[in-house]
């Protein structure tokens, strides 16, 4: 079966065979083509060193990306758009001193030896377009077709080489849905010490694509079977076989699985959900008490907000930016409303106040998810359909929900009170947004203007 790999690419295989060259292609795309799924990224493998992929296509369509490991970024046109696809020389690697990159690239002379130097065997695959070929040396293909994750060689070799590879088998069970295969399981707790020295940028972009995943629990159940989430969120173990109440089927860290699984993915960015589903409910076993009425069943009071508290950290420990970080702890600090229809238009605002606008249809999704993980068939309910729906109504009317929406400004305070800057204005301007929160008629500049000595009394 011919592969559907762009033409681009097939003619920069081309012309490195007319050169007198070796290319295939490999890694990742090899493997989703190979599955029926469609590659954007494609690599190529050459016999070729870095200067004579550089002669081969002139210095005006190659980048040095990483020419002293062997790589040359090759710039083609697809569909009329510039396309970067990266080309490396076969080549080995020295000792991982560090256990994160090798210490030292050597060039090879072999497709075969090139391949063993790769993680997994479904990604030590490569793909000859022009003869419609592949080299399979390590059963990539047999393992695609079972469903499993092997590690090229042995296992402990290749994730003591490089820390990260162990969250990458983590990961592609996740995406995949597939299975790792036991003996490269166990050799990842051999391996943590060395997975501690990646950097939580990389630790982090892996825990996000496996949030994105279709089946998330997959992958962070591995996590905490391997001891990976020991050393990355270790928070969440305290939820293992934390016992909740009878609104609940699963104790706390099953049911944070069932949320995340059940909670959308989309949106900017797209794990932004699943992420704060994950840590939505990591502070129940520091706040858990026996309920008075039944010792067998446990209340969290305040867990959301102490909850808050511990995201924050989290974020912090793996490099989130500060507008992910705040967010997320806006999401898990605020996921424990409770709407009844009473609510005055007032408690409408203020509730979208201090939540956003921007932050509503992502809180709700996490309400949803977690409803439905409680395991009873609940559904979120037409209460949230009702609050949405007045939300909209509050939106369309543009109530004043913030200080910069008020009709009166920091001037204005100094002027009305013929004072300087200082941390009062914002404090006055605090207390104005109150008042307005409760009477949206409230916001003309007169009429603020007139309350500006009143509220500064009592600031």
């Amino acid at each position: 079966m011919r592969l559907a790999v762009p033409g681009d690419v097939v003619e920069l295989c081309q012309r490195l065979r007319a050169a007198g060259f070796e290319a295939w292609l490999v890694g990742g795309a090899v493997r989703d083509l190979l599955r029926g799924k469609a590659a954007k990224d494609f690599d190529v493998a050459t016999s070729a060193d870095p200067a004579a992929v550089t002669k081969v296509f002139g210095r005006k369509r190659t980048i040095p990306t990483g020419e002293k490991h062997g790589t040359v970024t090759v710039l083609t046109e697809r569909d009329g758009v510039r396309q970067p696809v990266e080309v490396t020389t076969y080549r080995g690697e020295g000792a991982y001193t560090d256990g994160r990159r090798p210490d030292e690239v050597v060039f090879v002379r072999t497709l075969d030896e090139d391949l063993k130097r790769r993680d997994f065997t479904m990604n030590a695959i490569a793909y000859d377009p022009l003869a419609d070929t592949l080299a399979d040396p390590y059963g990539g293909q047999a393992d695609l077709a079972a469903g499993v994750i092997r590690a090229v060689g042995a296992p402990l070799e290749r994730f003591r080489e490089d820390g990260l590879r162990a969250m990458r088998a983590v990961r592609f069970a996740a995406q995949h849905e597939f299975a790792i295969d036991p003996a490269t399981e166990q050799a990842i707790p051999d391996a943590l010490d060395v997975f501690d020295k990646v950097s939580a940028e990389r630790v982090r972009d892996e825990l996000l694509k496996i949030l994105c995943a279709p089946k998330p629990s997959i992958g962070l159940e591995l996590m905490r079977t391997t001891g990976l989430l020991e050393h990355t969120i270790p928070e969440l173990l305290e939820g293992v076989g934390m016992h909740q109440n009878r609104f609940h089927k699963h104790d706390v860290w099953h049911h944070t699985l069932a949320a995340v699984d059940a909670s959308v993915v989309g949106g900017d960015p797209p794990w932004l959900v699943r992420f704060a589903a994950l840590l939505h409910d990591v502070a129940k076993p520091r706040t858990a008490a026996p309920k008075e009425d039944s010792p067998a069943e446990n209340t969290f009071y305040r867990h959301e907000q102490v909850g808050a508290d511990m995201t924050d950290a989290i974020a912090r420990r793996l490099k989130l930016s500060t507008e992910e970080r705040e967010t997320l702890v806006n999401l898990v600090g605020n996921h424990m409303f409770w709407y009844t229809p009473e609510w005055s238009d007032g408690t409408v605002r203020r509730f979208l106040s201090r939540v956003g606008v921007e932050h509503i249809d992502a809180l709700f999704a996490l309400r949803a998810g977690d409803v439905r993980a409680r395991g009873q068939g609940e559904e979120p309910g037409s209460e949230i359909d009702e609050l949405r729906a007045r939300i909209a109504n509050e939106i369309a009317k543009e109530a004043a929900l913030k200080i910069t929406d008020l009709a009166v400004g920091g001037a204005d305070v100094m002027e009305v009170l013929a004072c300087k800057p200082g941390p009062n204005i914002g404090e006055v301007l605090r207390a104005l947004l109150e008042r307005v929160l409760d009477d949206s008629s409230l916001n003309e500049r007169d009429t603020l203007r007139a309350l500006i000595p009143e509220v500064a009394r009592r600031s």
